[in-house]
């Protein structure tokens, strides 16, 4: 974390104490202060990370009478904000800790239909085909292939890859919905103070996007990190669609596969350029999840473009974490 001294003086909370908090993937870094005017956290967002978009969006969280963290001060050209501090009772600790998961997953399936029920706010990057093949390509196509398959790919590859999932996402383009994009327990909090969708913390909403809404519903019941047993996830989505109540239901589920397929081929890919790129191996212990709800996900005749490619191109034997990436001891 970098020196944030003069920033925090500046702030009125030069005499709190930094304790930093663990790390996760991202450049980002948080510390909680103690001992300033009251509770808060310190948000470090070095280059290249930006914090404008989280303070527009938290804002815009804000104003739909949703729990996003108050901006105490804000450097945002040096990367540092001080933010409400919601606490430790992330969705994902209290259910490593052993609480019931539905009651959890009904109320951020509650607070996700009512962010999803606004406009999206002006200004949002779109998350459709196009940004979507990109990034699958970014870690399926970079990274995973070149361990599984000891050669990059091919051009005749990478093409018939962007088809298949443009391909598959082209029908799902036009939804114009708010993405958040990050939307499970780890970035979800319980507000035990609040109450209705306000009980549900919302965090790490940065990186949200104008696309389809089911990515988010999907982020949080095929959650990358965690299993979800199948009766809370139907409770979560019927929670969702019975708040949502002038959504198409099998057109929903056809989007939730294809972002489903997508986003778990992003990421069963992503955990490889982590522990290649970032020396960060511990992340592959969720790969074979991904390729199971990748292979779920591609029963639906949704996904079809995609399923063909890889039916043509990856056989089901090396649909997992490439044998030349191993995990930490």
């Amino acid at each position: 974390m970098r020196d944030a001294s003069d920033f925090l003086r500046e702030a009125g909370f030069g005499d709190a104490r930094i304790e930093p908090l663990p790390s996760d993937a991202s450049f980002r870094h948080y510390a909680r202060l103690r001992g300033g005017p009251r509770p808060a956290m310190l948000m470090d967002a070095p280059p290249p990370e930006d914090v404008r978009p989280f303070v527009a969006i938290g804002r815009h969280i804000a104003g739909l009478s949703l729990s996003a963290p108050e901006i105490m001060a804000a450097d945002e050209a040096r990367g540092f904000l001080i933010i409400e501090d919601f606490g430790d009772a992330t969705h994902a600790s209290l259910l490593d800790a052993g609480a019931d998961p539905l009651p959890l997953y009904l109320e951020a399936a509650e607070a996700l239909a009512a962010l999803h029920a606004a406009p999206p706010p002006a200004g949002l990057p779109p998350w459709g085909p196009t940004r979507m093949s990109e990034t699958a390509a970014a870690t399926f196509l970079d990274w995973w292939w070149p361990a599984a398959m000891g050669a990059e790919p091919d051009a005749e590859t990478r093409a018939h890859c962007d088809a298949a999932i443009r391909g598959m996402l082209a029908p799902f383009a036009d939804a114009g919905g708010f993405v958040h994009r990050d939307f499970f327990p780890a970035n979800l909090m319980r507000l035990a103070d609040r109450s209705g969708p306000r009980r549900t913390g919302l965090l790490d909403f940065q990186d949200a996007a104008v696309g389809h809404p089911a990515y988010d519903l999907v982020s949080l019941v095929e959650d990358a990190r965690r299993d979800v047993a199948p009766t809370v996830r139907r409770a979560a989505i019927e929670r969702y669609l019975y708040a949502r109540g002038d959504v198409d239901r099998d057109a929903f589920a056809a989007a939730m596969a294809v972002c489903a397929a997508q986003r778990h081929l992003r990421v069963a890919a992503l955990w490889v350029r982590l522990a290649l790129r970032d020396g960060k191996p511990r992340y592959l212990v969720h790969g074979p999840r991904c390729w199971r709800l990748l292979a779920a996900a591609l029963e639906h005749p949704a996904t079809r473009p995609l399923r063909d490619f890889l039916d043509a191109r990856v056989p089901p034997r090396l649909r997992c974490n490439p044998v030349a990436v191993t995990e930490p001891a």
